[in-house]
């Protein structure tokens, strides 16, 4: 009988900061999850994360020359079953209603919630894969 082995998580991340990026992907990537691509602009986001079609986007709320939040709608019209991180140095209350509204899995305040993202990325490829 053939041994199953764990599929790996493949994640995307739209965040503008190289070190948050960086952090980010050392975390992830301990965590056993593979980091298929990353970009710092709402298109090129949204351009990766349709060529990569990972599991789960870590969306920053505030990218270079726009919001996370035109990634988030575009890709769920294109590709509901991306499941959406949100990751945001942002937490207002009135965008981690706009986000979870609009069918992110989960918004995590990067001050102070930064030891949740793998948990939350995990909880969030599961979901995805139902």
């Amino acid at each position: 009988m053939a041994e199953t082995l764990p599929c790996i998580v493949k994640v995307f991340l739209a965040e503008d900061s190289v070190l948050i990026r960086d952090r980010v992907t050392g975390l992830l990537q301990a965590g056993g999850m593979a980091v298929v691509g990353f970009a710092q602009t709402p298109q090129a986001a949204i351009d990766g994360i349709l060529a990569a079609h990972p599991c789960v986007v870590v969306l920053d709320v505030q990218l270079e020359g726009g919001s996370g939040w035109e990634v988030l709608r575009t890709v769920r019209r294109t590709a509901p079953d991306i499941a959406f991180v949100v990751f945001s140095g942002n937490s207002d209350p009135a965008y981690r209603k706009l986000y979870l509204g609009a069918g992110a899995e989960t918004f995590l305040d990067k001050s102070t919630q930064f030891d949740q993202l793998v948990q939350a990325v995990t909880k969030a490829a599961n979901h995805a894969q139902v």
